[in-house]
């Protein structure tokens, strides 16, 4: 067997951001379907959202010191076997005792391995030896849209041929990308970043002003995507009228496709542009897609919102990521994690408020969507003080925490 390089270990770093693509949404796909076969509500099936994302949280926050011991490789492994047990179950444990309870169960499964893959998939790739940093980090997290729309895709095209009530083998079917994976992992070299040995303390990173303004940027950016990408299905069944299928595929499907294809222009032209002003020009398409999806009389322009969304968003996780390490390049796997945690939190915010609001609203998913357009506009305030700050002070000015060591 030929001996595996760095190059297949980035390619195991992108079936990564696939697996955490199925988990993340593979169910949302199926909401109504729960709804229905289960009899579940609303606020029940917001619940399940609001379970992966705090799930994922509470592993980014355990992580940082955890992993640094375990070692990545043994961790990264773990991670899949959490995400395919999780997707196996989601197809089982419906089926033991109470529906719901199996669905939260399988849940937590995968979440708890999801949460691992946004924790290290990047410092794994970030330690791989190439060259251009941003262009890669982008095209990483592009995998994950890549993922999305094959996610969508595929499931959406088989549930119509063999009908949703199979969803279950299409769960198991999805598990064996994780699976694959696992196995991957085992064999190709995984690195350590060089900033480990010195890496920052904790209590530097929380003392530093501009790591707090990547926090709320994290939050919000992972906000502002979850916010439209978990509940684009279903808004454009109940919402507009539309069917499933067209609605996944022009809704859901090309939200992702649009996001990957901006995270690929930004790992191929994210050099020659300033960063933060990018992220704020995206921010304001956001909240037009936004209010087009929401607010549109038409179905069709409807749609093209919850498409458009996913260009204006794709850019701000992998950015956002970006500008912290170049500020931060001693930030090691505290940063990451620190990071993934605010980006979790709000992927766990975003979703949670459009269901709870529209709940409140008699199931009116469009005002849930209005009142997420709160995040875009934050994260566009936040990009413009970046600006200001990065004007007045060259970046070696701002606060640098590469000096500040373990």
């Amino acid at each position: 067997m030929a001996k595996l390089t760095y190059k297949h270990t980035l390619s195991a770093c992108f079936i990564g951001y696939i697996t955490q693509a199925i988990v993340n949404n593979f169910a949302p796909l199926l909401f109504l379907t729960f709804q229905t076969e289960f009899s579940i509500g609303l606020d029940k099936i917001t619940m399940l959202v609001t379970i992966n994302f705090v799930t994922q949280l509470i592993v980014d926050m355990l992580s940082a010191k955890v992993v640094d011991k375990i070692g990545y490789k043994p961790c990264i492994i773990a991670a899949h076997v959490f995400c395919a047990s999780g997707l196996i179950g989601l197809a089982l444990f419906p089926g033991v005792g109470d529906p719901y309870a199996g669905l939260l169960i399988a849940v937590v499964l995968y979440a708890v391995g999801g949460g691992l893959i946004e924790v290290l998939v990047s410092p794994i790739a970030e330690a791989c030896p190439t060259t251009d940093k941003t262009g890669a980090m982008s095209l990483l997290h592009s995998f994950y849209c890549w993922g999305s729309a094959a996610v969508i895709l595929v499931t959406t095209l088989l549930l119509l041929a063999i009908g949703s009530e199979h969803w279950r083998w299409l769960a198991v079917g999805w598990a064996a990308v994780p699976i694959f994976n696992a196995v991957y992992y085992g064999f190709v070299p995984v690195g350590k970043l060089q900033e480990e040995e010195g890496g920052t303390r904790l209590r530097t990173l929380f003392s530093s002003g501009t790591f707090w303004l990547f926090a709320v940027m994290m939050l919000c950016a992972g906000a502002s995507e979850l916010s439209m990408s978990q509940w684009a299905s279903a808004f454009a069944e109940s919402g507009l009228g539309i069917s499933k299928t067209m609605g996944d595929l022009f809704g859901s499907c090309l939200f992702a496709v649009l996001m990957g294809v901006a995270r690929v222009l930004y790992a191929r032209f994210g050099a020659k542009l300033n960063a933060p002003l990018t992220i704020a020009c995206s921010c304001v398409l956001c909240v037009v897609s936004y209010l087009l999806a929401a607010l549109s009389p038409i179905p069709a322009l409807g749609l093209v919102g919850c498409a458009l969304c996913g260009l204006s968003v794709g850019i701000f996780w992998p950015a956002t990521f970006s500008l912290a390490i170049g500020r931060m390049p001693k930030g090691g796997t505290a940063l990451f994690a620190i990071l993934s945690l605010g980006g979790d939190v709000g992927c766990t915010v975003g979703p949670t408020l459009v269901g709870l609001v529209s709940d409140a609203r008699g199931g009116e998913l469009s005002t849930g969507l209005l009142f997420a357009m709160i995040f875009p506009i934050v994260l566009a305030i936040c990009s413009v003080l970046l600006l200001v700050i990065s004007r007045k002070k060259p970046s070696t000015d701002l606060p640098d925490l590469s000096s500040q060591n373990d």
